[in-house]
């Protein structure tokens, strides 16, 4: 608990007014990722593989950008740092742990930006769901990965929409935005990582599952998916110690 309130309140100066409220997301997140660390290990490095795969196929490798780099786990920081010229890293929070093993690496090419990648605002005042629109201003760009951020995108949006009942959002809002990152990866210039998990299961001891739900509410992933794999977000004893939660995850590239 000591470690989380001092991740936490060193996080807060160094994130903009509009993000802070997103923090303790991430802290959660990170303190669960230490919990649970074996159990994510082979979602990890599948990630990471799927990532060092999509980079291996280019001729040439000077701008890659990575949409919810988080707390950079399932990322190959090291190799993209080492092989691209310019490694941006976008999401709505960098966790002050992130940053200091940043500095201490020495990336000299490593960029942090905030930014918030539902398009949920930007969808509210224009009516429309471009959320990847920005990455035109990149220069140089090669490639861009989306690093298991789509779903946490549709649970995002769809706590949003919800709380904000009676607002001029169209009734697909979470659908539509969605739709509209993996459609904003399809249509970049360049070569695209999209890694996300796609639904998930509540599983018992016995292996009986008992509940099971649609990540995307509904939007198709792309039919041609490079892998796939089990991702134990709850092992057994996280949250109960009777189930685990089980989600599946895919990688396009």
């Amino acid at each position: 608990m000591i470690a989380e309130i001092l991740q936490y309140a060193a996080t807060v100066p160094v994130t903009t007014r509009a993000h802070r409220g997103y923090i303790r997301y991430s802290v959660n997140l990170w303190s669960r990722a230490r919990r649970c660390s074996s159990s994510w290990a082979v979602h990890e490095e599948k990630s990471r593989a799927a990532m060092l795969t999509a980079a291996a196929a280019l001729r040439q490798k000077r701008t890659v950008v990575v949409l919810g780099s988080g707390l950079l786990r399932d990322v190959p920081i090291e190799a993209l740092a080492k092989t691209f010229d310019t490694v941006v890293l976008v999401d709505l929070v960098h966790l002050v742990s992130v940053r200091l093993w940043l500095r201490a690496k020495g990336y000299r090419n490593v960029r942090l930006i905030e930014r918030d990648l539902s398009g949920y605002d930007v969808l509210r005042q224009t009516g429309n769901a471009e959320p990847l629109g920005f990455l035109r201003g990149v220069p140089y760009l090669d490639l861009v990965i989306s690093a298991n951020l789509l779903s946490q995108i549709g649970r995002g949006v769809k706590r949003r929409f919800e709380a904000e009942q009676g607002s001029a959002m169209p009734d697909d809002t979470v659908q539509r935005l969605i739709a509209a990152h993996i459609e904003g990866l399809r249509a970049l210039p360049c070569a695209n990582c999209l890694v996300t998990d796609i639904s998930y299961a509540v599983i018992d001891r016995t292996g009986k599952t008992h509940e099971t739900a649609d990540l995307l509410q509904g939007v198709s992933v792309p039919q041609d998916i490079k892998a796939s794999w089990s991702w134990p977000v709850a092992p057994l004893g996280e949250e109960s110690r009777d189930y685990q939660i089980v989600h599946q995850v895919i990688a396009d590239y």
